[in-house]
């Protein structure tokens, strides 16, 4: 069964670390306290046989030293258990009767290392539980072997001091662990406070209450680095909800008002008989009403469709100077109708890769954006030039400008200046968004130089196709 609660995860984890390194260094220690004591006993042993073998060396042969238990005291500190002696010739007799009736053996190892004056620790398994450690020590003087120092003792006193160890570690072990345990929980519960209250905030904060942000503890750490992050997706969702309800209450403006003309006047229309001009007049309307809906629903869908990078593309070779003499020709109409000017400016033949469709749609925004917002006997100038590997095209009038800190809000949509919006043009304000994600969908820019009265001036960049960036 899998463990959701990430405190209780971090508690086991932490705790199965601490049991994993207990052991380990309870083995260690075992191991390393073992060791020693051995290490110890053997150097102890050592020093009784050099002690007894240089005095046999010197008193009299016949003579068995009294003191042997002092001198193991005086080097194990006390009398060990089963402490062992005896004296051997050169040639393997006993000289010396030893102090224990259940001696060792005097192995053929021992004996052939003794001969060559090499000393020889081994460990015995005799009738006791416990085994035997014996210390074959030869005797030299003058460079010859003169007799050879047995000496041992049991090691009960080592096991017992290495079970004792045990013991202690066993008991010392869960106490351990336990501790390790309640610790592991107190600082997940610690480590975890502030996700609990980044949490229970995060819970309360709901559409309408997206201004709502997390508490930073002033700390500077993680905790207070993720409640950063959040923070600021908040404010991207907060930002995107606003959007969002602004775009639905605008499209839902400007798509009320044509359907209530249309409305109107098919209502107007029904109430009596009319002649068969006044029917053509209110269908013209209606239409016009219609295709003013039209243009709507397809700028949204359009403008959706790139928010979504769904926007489809269908990139050719595609001339500007085609795109720009057909949208001229399409809206000379238009613009003489407003007594205003539509020219071509400098041109220059270049090819991009892009949508002719899309393109010509760009391009028809941007001049018909500049001939709604240019009074009578104003001028529209159309060019095409290059800088660098971009191709620009540049829409020019005498309009009304727009100021500088409503440059960069016009390409929202529905938003239109201040001053669009006191004056008698029409619009949706949706023309300069579509220009503007169809100029990024095909990997270009736009660019707005304007001043208040004096006109503006809007650039489109577009990558030239590789043929003609060369």
């Amino acid at each position: 069964m899998r463990i959701r609660s990430i405190r209780t995860r971090l508690t086991l984890w932490f705790t199965s670390l601490l049991a994993i390194t207990f052991l380990i260094l309870g083995v260690t220690g075992y191991e390393l306290v073992s060791y020693t004591l051995h290490k110890e006993a053997d150097m102890a042993l050592r020093s009784v046989a050099t002690t007894l073998g240089e005095r046999n060396a010197t008193e009299a042969r016949n003579y068995f030293p009294r003191d042997v238990d002092e001198i193991f005291r005086r080097f194990f500190g006390s009398l060990p258990m089963g402490p062992y002696f005896e004296w051997v010739d050169p040639r393997g007799n006993l000289q010396r009767q030893p102090n224990e009736p259940n001696a060792p053996p005097f192995t053929q190892h021992a004996k052939q290392n003794a001969e060559r004056g090499i000393a020889t620790f081994e460990t015995f398994k005799g009738s006791s539980p416990y085994p035997v450690r014996v210390l074959t020590w030869p005797v030299v003087e003058s460079g010859r072997v003169i007799g050879v120092v047995r000496v041992g003792m049991s090691q009960m006193n080592l096991h017992r001091t290495m079970s004792h160890f045990l013991l202690i570690m066993a008991a010392l072990f869960p106490l351990a662990l336990a501790l390790a345990g309640g610790g592991g929980w107190f600082l997940a519960n610690r480590a975890l406070e502030p996700v609990d209250r980044m949490t229970h905030t995060a819970r309360e904060i709901g559409a309408g209450q997206l201004h709502a942000r997390l508490e930073l503890t002033g700390a500077n750490d993680e905790m207070d680095r993720l409640a950063d992050t959040l923070n600021e997706m908040l404010s991207r969702l907060e930002a995107a909800f606003t959007e969002m309800r602004q775009f639905t209450a605008d499209a839902s403006h400007e798509l009320q008002t044509p359907l209530t003309i249309l409305r109107g006047e098919m209502e107007v229309a029904l109430r009596s008989k009319r002649s068969p001009e006044e029917y053509v007049d209110v269908m013209k309307s209606a239409l016009e009403e219609i295709e003013r809906i039209s243009f709507l629903v397809e700028g949204l869908l359009l403008l959706a469709r790139s928010d979504a990078g769904v926007l489809k593309m269908d990139p050719k070779p595609l001339e500007l100077m085609l795109v720009l003499e057909e949208v001229v020709h399409q809206l000379r109409p238009v613009a003489e109708a407003s007594h205003i000017a539509l020219t071509v400016g400098d041109t220059e033949p270049l090819e991009v890769s892009g949508d002719s469709v899309h393109v010509r749609r760009l391009l028809f925004n941007l001049v018909n954006n500049a001939i709604t917002y240019t009074p009578p006997g104003g001028t529209v100038k159309v060019s095409i030039g290059r800088s660098g590997d971009w191709a620009v095209l540049a829409v020019e009038d005498t309009g009304i400008g727009i100021p500088a800190e409503e440059q960069q809000k016009i390409f929202q949509r529905f938003y239109r200046s201040a001053q669009a919006r006191s004056g008698a043009q029409g619009g949706s304000g949706l023309g300069l968004s579509m220009v503007k994600s169809i100029a990024e969908a095909h990997g270009g820019k736009i660019e707005l130089e304007s001043s208040p009265g004096k006109g503006s001036i809007f650039k489109i960049y577009l990558p030239l196709t590789s043929e003609r960036q060369a």
